[in-house]
């Protein structure tokens, strides 16, 4: 297929041949909207009545029973939330930070609060003063929550300062004008428009900017893959102060006027929603949904009468992927499992695998307008040169969604991250002669279970923080649940259990999904030239003592052999007698790779 084929006047891109043809025509004159509110506003004027949200679950609703909003119905919380948002005091310009689970009245407030200024959704599960350091860098002006989260936030708010002002929020709050925004200002593309806090949920806070233009295009290039086609229907599970969850199940489908099924307040996690997925899906006829391996791996088994004919593919990223996890979706669904590449740091997406051009092992080919390269770094992280096709280094992305720098003090830096234009992801991986992007491993440590980001250096210092402990290092081990869990190493200056620095680990931890599952003391860390931790060791470690842990469940004796193959971990597996079939698929259930051979 070609862009030649297309729905209106959308261009699809379906296979790599057709980028160059959308490409032809620039960006610049695509007339995309001005602004988020600009995309609503657009939709609501040509689709008023059609449906914009299925919110299922809220306010102790039967999920067969949602509350729909139609296209008219947001736009018109829109105009009551950036009311109430000034009424509180909001100025132009200003931030709101967003402390809410995930409902309709958070898109309006999302949508409201870029409106009016910038939006700074942040994860309710955080601790008190993670948020508070992230809203006295964003120097947010008002914190909006619920009841529910009130206390958190009024404990938050006194964190900050004078300065922040509490606005809390109903399901539907009616109390304000409905037709206009309150100010005559409009925001324009150059706009900040969003911050999103990046880099693990502990540690010093990392806050992303987002402007107008750059959702905005991220919007329409989403929907230039295909995914929101004709009757598409988006299942929305994941929370919203995550890209993926504002703009692929927000933004995306609202620009292209298709509706949404959210699945509530608590998303994927809705133990009283979740046993009736596969109904959900049937009844609202879902053609796709976006969720990290995790939520795969826990789906309920399929009814045998449920008719799935709307869903086309399940789109996954955010965390190693087991292979049975893979299988076993798309022999019970009979759709692909498509995965994707995207970062903060780029708005959401930078790479889509099409659902007609998928290529084994690959993350997919860049957006239309993006550009990504794999390049060669200096000692200092700098770019030194481009790789050529097939060839491992840095990924670097260019182009309308890199954003401008982190937030400082003084506002956006790009120093160290964004060179001429280019995002160094951290990211290793290759680009083939097509332009498919494979992943090879992750230069950063940052620890993904499932898809909740960890910073190991505060669990390092916790653990430091021990009288005996002389040296840690903390490493994602591969988990058949999570994807990947903490592991900590430890040197000691006098013996102590395992045990007992475990405890330690759990009562120090900054947050409790950050505490080690385990802790290993050995005599001395492996170090880098340069006297850093060298974690790729740690990680092979880490896979040889689970590999033999299994074989001793299964009564298998033998050796092993772990080595790194282009990042991942590879278990080579000489065993004896025993319950190999058992083992091989208990292995199975990781995701890494092994080989067992019997001596």
């Amino acid at each position: 297929m070609t862009a030649h084929h297309s729905e209106g006047d959308r261009p699809l891109v379906l296979g790599p041949e057709d980028l160059p043809l959308v490409e032809k025509i620039p960006l610049a004159e695509r007339d995309l909207p001005a602004s988020t509110y600009d995309l609503i506003s657009r939709t609501a004027a040509a689709h008023p009545d059609a449906p914009a949200l299925h919110l299922l679950g809220e306010n102790g609703r039967h999920w067969s029973e949602p509350d729909t909003w139609s296209y008219a119905d947001l736009l018109r919380n829109v105009h009551r939330m950036a009311h109430a948002l000034t009424a509180a005091g909001l100025r132009p310009g200003g931030t709101s930070a967003l402390l809410l689970p995930s409902t309709g009245m958070t898109y309006a407030a999302l949508l409201a609060a870029q409106a009016i200024g910038v939006a700074n959704p942040v994860n309710p599960m955080l601790s008190e003063e993670h948020i508070a350091d992230i809203l006295t860098l964003t120097k947010a002006e008002v914190l909006v929550t619920v009841p529910a989260l009130a206390e958190k936030a009024r404990s938050v708010a006194d964190r900050v300062g004078d300065r922040m002002v509490l606005l809390v929020i109903g399901a539907d709050d009616q109390g304000h004008p409905d037709d206009a925004l309150p100010t005559g200002r409009r925001p324009h593309p150059g706009d900040i428009a969003a911050y999103f806090h990046t880099g693990g949920t502990t540690g010093t806070p990392k806050v992303a900017p987002h402007t107008h233009a750059m959702e905005v295009y991220m919007a329409w290039a989403l929907g230039s893959t295909g995914g929101f086609l004709g009757d598409a229907v988006p299942l929305a599970g994941l929370p919203l102060f995550h890209v993926n969850a504002v703009h692929v199940t927000g933004l995306a489908p609202f620009m292209h006027g298709r509706p949404v099924v959210s699945l509530g307040p608590l998303g994927y996690r809705d133990r009283t929603l979740m046993p009736d997925f596969w109904r959900i899906v049937e009844r609202f006829r879902v053609t796709s949904f976006s969720a990290v391996p995790t939520v795969y791996a826990m789906l309920p088994p399929i009814p045998g009468d449920a008719d799935l004919s709307s869903l086309r593919a399940g789109a996954v990223g955010a965390a190693p992927l087991p292979s049975r996890v893979r299988s076993g979706f798309e022999s019970a669904a009979k759709v692909p499992m498509l995965e994707g590449y995207g970062l903060t740091e780029a708005t959401c997406a930078t790479t889509a695998t099409p659902a007609f051009a998928p290529r084994p092992g690959s993350v997919g080919m860049r957006l239309p307008y993006q550009h990504v390269k794999a390049v060669r770094v200096d000692a200092d992280d700098r770019p030194a040169g481009d790789c050529e096709p097939g060839e491992v280094g840095v990924l670097a992305v260019g182009g309308p969604s890199v954003f401008p720098g982190y937030l400082g003090p003084n506002g956006p830096d790009p120093s160290g991250k964004v060179f001429d234009g280019w995002l160094l992801t951290g990211d290793l991986g290759r680009v083939d002669d097509d332009g498919y992007v494979y992943l090879t491993g992750r230069a950063k440590d940052l620890i993904i279970r499932g898809g909740h980001n960890i910073d190991p250096r505060p669990v390092e210092e916790s653990l430091l923080a021990h009288p005996l402990v002389t040296g840690a290092a903390v490493i994602g081990r591969p988990d058949p649940h999570s994807g990947e869990i903490p592991v900590a190493y430890v040197t000691t200056a006098a013996t102590i259990t395992e045990g007992d620095l475990l405890a330690w680990a759990r009562d120090h931890a900054p947050e409790p999904a950050a505490a080690p599952k385990a802790v290993h003391v050995i005599d001395e860390l492996p170090v880098t030239t340069v006297g850093k931790p060298y974690k790729p060791a740690l990680l092979a470690d880490s896979v040889r003592r689970l590999v033999l842990a299994e074989m001793a469940n299964h009564n298998v004796a033998g050796t092993v052999e772990v080595a790194l193959r282009d990042g991942h971990p590879f278990a080579e597996i000489h065993t004896g007698e025993g319950d190999l079939e058992g083992l091989s698929a208990a292995l199975d259930r990781y995701p890494f790779s092994h080989r067992l051979e019997r001596s």
